[in-house]
């Protein structure tokens, strides 16, 4: 029997896609701007990897978007945000439920 996912909390989860997102949106135009947007790219890799790890914690999906990453032109997909989908897909806990005025 395999062990279920951990939830995550859905700001977490939320901030996971908005940082892969804005990495995706930084790294395609930079990767155009030749040379020193690879750098450019390459710092925001592992900035990324880090990041969310620390957000969505360990899942494989992470491993091969850092590596395709570091190839040239390869990174003009926004692959981030494609780890982020898998490795957040069905992990969300739900919301607490308040209701104002009852005394929990």
């Amino acid at each position: 029997m395999s062990k279920p996912k951990p939830l995550i909390p859905v700001w977490r989860i939320r901030l996971a896609w908005a940082v892969a997102l804005t990495i995706d949106a930084i790294q395609i135009p930079a990767e155009a701007a030749g040379p020193v947007g690879w750098f450019v790219g390459a710092g925001l890799d592992c900035v990324a990897l880090g990041t969310l790890w620390a957000l969505v914690g360990f899942h494989w999906a992470f491993l091969p978007s850092f590596l395709t990453e570091w190839i040239p032109y390869l990174n003009m997909a926004p692959i981030w945000t494609a780890a982020v989908a898998l490795a957040t897909r069905g992990r969300s806990a739900p919301a607490l439920e308040v209701t104002p005025g009852k005394p929990e």
